[in-house]
């Protein structure tokens, strides 16, 4: 995979306007995270706009609810026909479940390819101590991080999300054909902003990640086009 194929850009913006300028400006970005915000603010209208320029689509909407919710939430999104879609691990077995279920069945009546469901398996703005003392869970973060990645491939996931600092663990525990797509990455030249768990662009794929979601080093640069040019050859350079 060409290591451009491998960056996915989020629309962090909150209008289609500005959401289409981006794309734009960086043309040569295959992939697109539309998440909450722009989800919310232009429903999937802006999905139809970047099918129709042939950009690869990662849906973030991160479904975490009864798994009755989740199963209709999921199999309505199938029908969107995007490549990669979330769900939170912590919904459980049983949504899990259903929501694999529910993304065969939604593409089926869509006419579309299934989507790749991906499992939350903790945010990457979390810290161990967060874990323990905010929502009191009584594992250590990389165990718990493992855990629910099994959850998910256990269940019929494709994959799951997960911080750069436990995917070499994943990818050795979960097999080469289970995706891992990592948030909380920074070049070392970026401020790493919100995140708590990151690593470099570089560091990340040698540690196992099939996909990298790269925001604010490259959207919020004063050259949005040399940052994601940077990016493109730091990671060439480091032979990944």
């Amino acid at each position: 995979m060409a290591v451009e194929d491998r960056i996915i850009v989020p629309l962090d913006v909150s209008t289609e306007a500005d959401a289409i300028a981006l794309v734009e400006r960086l043309p040569q970005v295959t992939w697109w995270k539309v998440g909450l915000e722009l989800f919310v603010s232009t429903g999937p209208e802006i999905l139809r706009t970047l099918k129709n320029r042939q950009k690869r689509i990662f849906l973030d909407l991160k479904f975490h609810d009864i798994p009755n919710t989740v199963v209709g939430a999921t199999r309505a999104a199938a029908a969107y026909g995007v490549d990669l879609m979330t769900i939170h691990a912590v919904v459980g077995h049983t949504g899990l479940k259903g929501a694999v279920a529910a993304v065969n069945e939604g593409a089926k009546a869509a006419g579309c390819p299934p989507s790749n469901l991906l499992a939350i398996t903790l945010l990457t703005s979390l810290s161990s101590r967060d874990l323990a003392f905010d929502l009191k869970i009584p594992v250590e973060l990389p165990e718990y991080v493992l855990q629910m990645a099994l959850m998910a491939q256990e269940t019929g996931l494709n994959g799951a999300v997960c911080s750069p600092q436990e995917v070499s663990q994943l990818r050795q525990v979960c097999g080469d054909d289970f995706l891992l797509v990592c948030p909380g990455v920074r070049p070392t030249w970026a401020d790493a902003g919100d995140q708590r768990r990151a690593m470099t662009p570089a560091d990340a794929i040698k540690a196992g990640a099939n996909y990298l979601v790269i925001g604010r080093p490259i959207t919020a640069a004063s050259d949005p086009v040399a940052a994601w040019e940077r990016i493109c050859d730091e990671l060439a350079t480091a032979g990944v």
